[in-house]
């Protein structure tokens, strides 16, 4: 019975090393370069348009990478970020109430056999082998890549048969990294990480003329 327990606290010795390794290797790469600059997200455009009886939204987006993030996408990690609005009605007996709502998951990784970027964009949660139902394109550089994200337009977020003609109507918008997404040792590291922490939200008041 004793060599059973000293077996067994042995496994479980090992298996605390090894996570405290994942942990502390994580940390160093997302904080390999603590004095450069950080991730930047900016919305600088949002607007709706009305055809097709739908609304459509355009989000226009100032985006950079801090150099940890690029470091890690270099080392083959891929970056998740979402992209989120919904169709709000006023209520002013009660809290609004959410009419629609849309959602778009991008999931950028490099390839170091080709050297090239992929984005691969989904309307539904992407994961590391749930690539199929989502678009993939590939691009030579980082930028190029981002520049997709930069700009969300012709998102479709809600059908007209959903607005009220009478009531007061608005669009919330959010963007973040994604950082659940992540592996956990690296959600461990990037908690404390300014780099990781990127995030931008909007407002969208809707005119009566276009619900009617």
């Amino acid at each position: 019975m004793m060599g059973f327990i000293t077996h067994c606290w042995k496994n479980a010795k090992l298996e605390i090393w090894r996570l405290t390794y994942q942990v502390f290797a994580a940390w160093l790469l997302l904080a390999s370069t603590v004095f450069a600059q950080n991730s930047l997200a900016e919305l600088t455009e949002l607007r709706a348009e009305r055809r097709d009886g739908a609304i459509f939204l355009t989000a226009q987006l100032k985006l950079e990478l801090g150099a940890a993030v690029e470091d890690a996408l270099i080392k083959g990690l891929a970056v998740h970020f979402v992209a989120e609005a919904e169709f709000m009605r006023d209520r002013w007996y009660w809290y609004d109430r959410k009419v629609g709502a849309a959602t778009r998951y991008y999931r950028l990784a490099f390839q170091p056999l080709t050297r090239r970027w992929r984005l691969n964009v989904s309307n539904e949660p992407i994961s590391g082998t749930g690539l199929a139902g989502s678009i993939s394109q590939n691009f030579d550089t980082l930028q190029e890549a981002l520049n997709v994200v930069r700009r969300q337009s012709g998102w479709k977020v809600a059908d007209m048969s959903d607005a009220e003609v009478e009531s007061r109507q608005y669009i919330i918008y959010r963007f973040k990294l994604d950082t659940t997404q992540l592996p956990r040792p690296f959600q461990i590291a990037a908690g404390n990480q300014v780099e990781w922490t990127l995030g931008v939200s909007g407002q969208l008041r809707l005119t009566p003329e276009m619900v009617r």
